[in-house]
């Protein structure tokens, strides 16, 4: 069940700038919030926060991401729950942290990207720091936090009492890092798997292809075969891995026109018949289409009332003798407000005068 703002709900209802339909529905919200239900909800009337309260007594998990100190003036601090609910399982996410110098700071993917050395690591060819358009933190820290209901959930197995649990954006990519942050802290050499091996995306005649040559003795040479030209590894400044990166610009236009002669199928044919990694670059409807992709099952489609099908990824985890649930599509704002508080208990008359009062949608 999700808990919405009244009004105006997740923020990812009106982050959609390509809705030309009369009723649509945000693509970013329907991918995020399938067979959820809506509860719209203002929290800062008290009638509001006692129903929240009410859910919490009766709840295993209870997730939020406000920032820190909004929870404890709305009396939702963990402290407080805990005491109405012991085996309750308390998980919340921020941007830098729940304390400290930007406890108060806002906190977003891109932010985090940033302070997390992530951007400047992937500076492009002029050298400038580069976001990545994919939430990388976000998505990396929701499943962090998964893991950690999960393992609290199983501790309660055993303990009969519950947990509080925090993930943050900043040490989520600081730990996507581990290795490259290892290396520095040991001996200040920056890490840079690609700059620093054979690996980079080369143009072919009708598209492009990515190299990984790693794992092999002397990838280059292998690759130059593969390509059918001769062994660049025989001349003195191609001789080494570190000759290589060293003469990196003339290296790489020497195989920047090996690949040029041939199609994206062909190199990827000449390259996986000589075990050397590789993979074409993909559009992301490309992507979707690929066969693999179909074999996989990883795309699943809901039924909307507006859109019609809508199709989108589904969870990539296969779990045997699970059968898969059905899906419903995201719930309009406060969708199930009504169907929640009959769960709860509430009377229908105490229902509407919340209605009336503005307290739920």
């Amino acid at each position: 069940m999700k808990v919405e703002r009244l009004g105006a709900g997740d923020l990812s209802r009106s982050t959609d700038p390509f809705i030309t339909e009369p009723g649509g529905q945000s693509a970013y919200f329907m991918a995020l919030n399938r067979n959820k239900r809506s509860l719209a909800v203002d929290m800062a009337k008290p009638e509001g926060r006692e129903i929240v309260l009410d859910i919490a007594r009766q709840v295993d998990v209870l997730v939020h991401n406000f920032r820190p100190g909004v929870v404890d003036r709305l009396g939702l601090d963990y402290a407080s729950l805990q005491v109405i609910n012991p085996r309750l399982v308390y998980a919340s996410g921020s941007g830098f942290g729940p304390e400290g110098p930007l406890v108060h700071k806002a906190g977003q993917d891109l932010l985090a990207q940033s302070m997390s050395g992530l951007a400047n690591r992937n500076a492009g060819a002029n050298g400038a720091p580069q976001l990545f358009p994919t939430a990388l933190g976000d998505f990396t820290a929701g499943m962090i936090l998964a893991q950690g209901v999960l393992l609290a959930l199983y501790q309660r197995e055993r303990t009969g009492q519950g947990a509080c649990l925090h993930v943050c954006l900043l040490d989520t990519l600081l730990a996507m890092q581990q290795q490259e942050a290892t290396q520095w802290m040991l001996r200040r050499r920056p890490v840079n798997w690609i700059t620093q091996n054979l690996i980079d995306i080369f143009r072919t005649r009708d598209g492009a292809v990515t190299l990984v040559g790693v794992f092999r003795p002397n990838p280059l040479q292998i690759v130059c075969e593969a390509l059918g030209i001769d062994d660049l590894t025989q001349r003195p400044e191609y001789a080494t891995l570190a000759k290589q990166m060293e003469n990196r610009a003339p290296l790489w236009r020497e195989l920047g026109a090996a690949f040029a002669r041939y199609t994206t199928a062909e190199c990827i044919a000449r390259l996986d018949g000589a075990d050397i990694l590789c993979a074409p670059v993909m559009t992301l409807d490309e992507a979707l289409k690929q066969p693999q992709v179909e074999t996989n099952e990883i795309l699943v489609s809901f039924e909307h009332p507006v859109h019609g099908t809508v199709r989108t990824t589904g969870n990539p985890l296969h779990f045997s003798g699970v059968d898969k649930i059905a899906l419903r599509p995201a719930p309009t704002l406060g969708q199930h407000s009504e169907e929640v508080l009959r769960e709860l208990g509430v009377a229908p008359e105490r229902i509407a005068r919340l209605r009336e009062a503005a307290v739920i949608n």
